[in-house]
């Protein structure tokens, strides 16, 4: 049985990765803003969630998390960086709030996370985080949600440089990347500004198929994986179309 720590769990992605992991017969911790969504989600965990009502985009109460998951179950084995919204407005009109909101949310709170959970794994000498990014940190084909896009793709290359630092100085703890295209949720919804339904948008996923994914990742522990085949061929063609040598 892991011990799964999963920020944004009351909704959505990790809602469903929540279930999925208990259901497995892992002990995943609940960690969001609101505590009564949180228990509702435990509630279909078979009884063996947690629930941590914090604010991820607060180092102070990423540190309680870990804090208060290492008092009661004794260790953490992965630490999941779920939590993430969206923006709706177009790259001309962007404010200075719109970018801190972004990065504060997006690119800060899974920042804070894999820092306040670095110690403890180094002190067991192992342990995963995995860090949901999306195809718009990898392609910006959303001209409104350009600075969500900016944020998932700082998200990336931290990950990235967090993955290159700890294999020379901590080879046992592995840094996973997923990235999702649309994925069937309230996240369009509640993007900043507004926004259209991500469930009106064609050729999406359900949570529960992200959800597996990230679930497989667990196991395997593969370091970047796109959540639908065809993805990363999407990724090659366009950075191949575009640029040129001098």
């Amino acid at each position: 049985m892991s011990v799964i720590v999963i920020t944004g769990a009351s909704s959505g992605i990790g809602a469903a990765l929540a279930e999925r992991v208990a259901a497995e017969g892992h002990r995943p911790v609940l960690v969001a803003r609101r505590p009564d969504a949180l228990d509702a989600v435990a509630a279909r965990c078979g009884g063996r969630a947690s629930v941590i009502a914090a604010d991820v985009t607060r180092r102070d109460e990423v540190r309680r998390v870990v804090e208060a998951t290492c008092a009661d179950a004794g260790r953490i084995d992965v630490w999941v960086n779920n939590v993430g919204q969206g923006i709706t407005r177009m790259p001309t009109a962007l404010t200075e709030e719109d970018l801190d909101a972004m990065l504060r949310i997006n690119v800060k709170a899974a920042l804070y996370g894999m820092q306040e959970v670095l110690p403890v794994f180094r002190a067991q000498g192992g342990g995963q985080i995995v860090n949901v990014s999306s195809m718009l940190g990898r392609i910006p084909f959303a001209i409104p949600r350009t600075a969500y896009s900016a944020a998932k793709h700082f998200l990336n290359a931290l990950t990235d440089g967090f993955r290159g630092e700890l294999a020379e100085t901590d080879p046992g703890i592995v840094v996973s990347l997923v990235s999702p295209g649309v994925v069937y949720t309230d996240f369009g919804r509640n993007a900043l500004h507004g926004g259209a339904d991500s469930r009106a948008f064609p050729n999406g996923q359900s949570a529960e198929e992200v959800a597996s994914v990230i679930a497989e990742v667990i196991v395997s522990r593969r370091p970047d994986v796109y959540t639908r085949t065809g993805m990363q061929a999407q990724v090659a063609g366009r950075y191949a179309a575009v640029g040129s040598d001098p």
